[in-house]
C-alpha cells in the first residue's frame, strides 16, 4: 500500500513539474485510480470458497436447531394435544 502511495506521489510530482496543471491533474487521477484498484485487488483470490461459506452456514443452522429443540418439542406436544382434542370432537 505504501509502495503504491509513493508511486502516485512520485508520478504526481513529475507530472506537475513537466505538464500543464489540468493535464497533470488528469494523469494523477488516472494513476491514483489504477493504484487503488491494484491495491484493492491484490488479495482478490484469498477469500473463502463457496463450499466453506456454506459449511459455516450449515453449522450455524444446526446449532440454532439444537438450541431450539425444547421449544419445538413443546410446540409439537401442544399441537398433538390440539389434534387429539379436535379428533375427539371437542368444539373448542
Amino acid at each position: 500500500m505504501l509502495t503504491a502511495l509513493a508511486a502516485v506521489l512520485v508520478v504526481a510530482a513529475i507530472c506537475y513539474m513537466q505538464l500543464d496543471v489540468i493535464l497533470a491533474t488528469f494523469v494523477v487521477i488516472v494513476v491514483a485510480t489504477l493504484a487503488l484498484v491494484l491495491v484493492l485487488s491484490s488479495d482478490w483470490s484469498e477469500h473463502s470458497t463457496y463450499e466453506q461459506r456454506e459449511l459455516a452456514r450449515a453449522q450455524k443452522r444446526a446449532e440454532k436447531w439444537d438450541r431450539n429443540a425444547g421449544a419445538r418439542a413443546k410446540d409439537r406436544a401442544l399441537w398433538e394435544a390440539y389434534q387429539a382434542k379436535k379428533a375427539a370432537g371437542d368444539p373448542d
